[in-house]
Protein backbone atom coordinates (compact mmCIF):
# COMPACT_ATOMS: atom_id res chain seq x y z
CA UNK A 1 0.00 0.00 0.00
CA UNK A 2 1.39 3.50 -0.89
CA UNK A 3 0.62 6.30 1.78
CA UNK A 4 -0.21 4.71 4.77
CA UNK A 5 -1.56 6.57 7.70
CA UNK A 6 1.30 5.59 10.26
CA UNK A 7 0.98 8.07 13.27
CA UNK A 8 -1.60 9.76 15.29
CA UNK A 9 -1.78 12.96 17.50
CA UNK A 10 -4.56 13.89 19.97
CA UNK A 11 -4.27 17.49 21.76
CA UNK A 12 -5.12 17.33 24.92
CA UNK A 13 -6.01 20.49 27.36
CA UNK A 14 -5.56 18.50 30.43
CA UNK A 15 -3.04 15.80 29.68
CA UNK A 16 -3.37 13.70 33.20
CA UNK A 17 -7.46 13.61 32.16
CA UNK A 18 -6.36 12.36 28.88
CA UNK A 19 -4.15 9.58 29.56
CA UNK A 20 -6.64 8.35 32.26
CA UNK A 21 -9.16 7.99 29.89
CA UNK A 22 -7.37 6.47 27.00
CA UNK A 23 -5.24 4.10 29.33
CA UNK A 24 -9.09 3.13 31.51
CA UNK A 25 -10.89 3.08 28.16
CA UNK A 26 -8.71 1.06 25.71
CA UNK A 27 -6.14 -0.40 27.75
CA UNK A 28 -3.51 1.81 25.38
CA UNK A 29 0.42 2.32 27.17
CA UNK A 30 0.81 6.25 27.23
CA UNK A 31 4.33 6.95 28.34
CA UNK A 32 6.22 10.05 27.92
CA UNK A 33 8.72 10.69 25.29
CA UNK A 34 11.89 12.97 26.15
CA UNK A 35 12.15 14.71 22.66
CA UNK A 36 15.35 15.64 21.43
CA UNK A 37 16.15 19.36 22.38
CA UNK A 38 16.20 20.19 18.69
CA UNK A 39 12.30 19.19 18.42
CA UNK A 40 9.94 21.42 19.54
CA UNK A 41 6.90 20.63 21.51
CA UNK A 42 6.19 24.35 22.24
CA UNK A 43 8.06 23.34 26.14
CA UNK A 44 5.28 20.86 26.47
CA UNK A 45 5.81 17.10 27.15
CA UNK A 46 5.01 14.65 24.29
CA UNK A 47 3.72 10.99 25.33
CA UNK A 48 3.89 8.26 23.02
CA UNK A 49 0.87 6.62 22.63
CA UNK A 50 1.08 2.44 22.14
CA UNK A 51 -2.22 1.06 20.84
CA UNK A 52 -0.18 -2.38 19.81
CA UNK A 53 2.89 -4.58 19.92
CA UNK A 54 5.84 -2.88 19.20
CA UNK A 55 8.92 -4.43 18.06
CA UNK A 56 12.42 -3.44 19.59
CA UNK A 57 12.64 -0.06 17.34
CA UNK A 58 9.36 0.28 18.33
CA UNK A 59 6.92 -0.20 15.25
CA UNK A 60 4.29 -1.64 15.55
CA UNK A 61 4.52 -5.67 14.49
CA UNK A 62 1.28 -6.39 13.30
CA UNK A 63 0.59 -5.04 9.82
CA UNK A 64 -2.31 -2.37 9.90
CA UNK A 65 -1.85 -0.79 12.88
CA UNK A 66 -0.26 2.16 14.39
CA UNK A 67 0.80 3.98 17.05
CA UNK A 68 0.42 7.52 17.91
CA UNK A 69 1.39 10.35 20.35
CA UNK A 70 -0.74 12.76 22.80
CA UNK A 71 0.54 16.35 23.67
CA UNK A 72 -0.62 19.60 24.76
CA UNK A 73 -2.99 21.58 22.77
CA UNK A 74 -1.35 24.74 21.91
CA UNK A 75 -4.19 26.65 20.17
CA UNK A 76 -7.77 26.23 20.12
CA UNK A 77 -7.87 24.92 16.45
CA UNK A 78 -5.41 22.40 16.93
CA UNK A 79 -7.81 18.87 16.51
CA UNK A 80 -6.33 15.05 16.13
CA UNK A 81 -4.27 14.81 13.45
CA UNK A 82 -3.34 11.83 11.27
CA UNK A 83 0.21 11.60 9.58
CA UNK A 84 0.69 10.44 6.25
CA UNK A 85 3.69 7.94 5.07
CA UNK A 86 5.15 9.48 1.96
CA UNK A 87 8.63 8.94 0.10
CA UNK A 88 9.00 12.87 -0.87
CA UNK A 89 7.19 15.52 1.18
CA UNK A 90 8.41 17.97 -1.25
CA UNK A 91 6.64 15.99 -4.49
CA UNK A 92 3.54 15.56 -2.10
CA UNK A 93 3.02 18.98 -1.08
CA UNK A 94 3.41 19.76 -4.74
CA UNK A 95 0.57 17.50 -5.38
CA UNK A 96 -1.24 18.64 -2.86
CA UNK A 97 -1.05 22.47 -4.15
CA UNK A 98 -1.94 21.35 -7.82
CA UNK A 99 -5.25 19.52 -6.31
CA UNK A 100 -6.43 22.17 -4.46
CA UNK A 101 -5.10 21.50 -0.64
CA UNK A 102 -3.63 24.23 1.66
CA UNK A 103 0.09 23.83 2.55
CA UNK A 104 -0.25 24.79 6.84
CA UNK A 105 3.37 23.92 7.66
CA UNK A 106 6.58 23.05 5.29
CA UNK A 107 8.73 20.41 5.55
CA UNK A 108 9.84 20.60 9.12
CA UNK A 109 12.34 18.13 10.54
CA UNK A 110 11.43 16.20 13.93
CA UNK A 111 15.20 15.86 15.18
CA UNK A 112 18.06 14.43 13.51
CA UNK A 113 17.07 10.93 12.67
CA UNK A 114 13.53 11.21 13.34
CA UNK A 115 12.68 12.01 9.61
CA UNK A 116 10.56 15.16 8.34
CA UNK A 117 6.74 16.62 9.07
CA UNK A 118 4.87 18.91 7.22
CA UNK A 119 0.75 19.64 7.85
CA UNK A 120 -1.81 20.28 5.40
CA UNK A 121 -5.40 21.27 4.60
CA UNK A 122 -7.17 19.07 2.13
CA UNK A 123 -9.88 20.76 0.10
CA UNK A 124 -12.96 20.13 2.97
CA UNK A 125 -10.66 22.03 5.66
CA UNK A 126 -9.65 18.97 7.08
CA UNK A 127 -5.93 18.94 9.10
CA UNK A 128 -3.41 16.01 8.17
CA UNK A 129 0.29 15.79 8.57
CA UNK A 130 2.94 14.38 5.94
CA UNK A 131 5.82 12.16 7.38
CA UNK A 132 8.84 11.52 5.75
CA UNK A 133 11.57 9.01 7.08
CA UNK A 134 14.83 9.94 7.42
CA UNK A 135 17.53 7.76 5.43
CA UNK A 136 18.53 4.52 7.16
CA UNK A 137 15.25 4.41 9.69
Amino acid sequence: MINPIVHFEIPADDIDRAIEFYTKTFGWQINKFDMPSEASTEGNPYYVVITTEVDDKKMPTKPGTINGGLMKRVNPGHVFTNYIQVDSIEQMLQDISINGGTIVMPKTEIAPAMGWIAMFKDTEDNLMGLYELTNGM
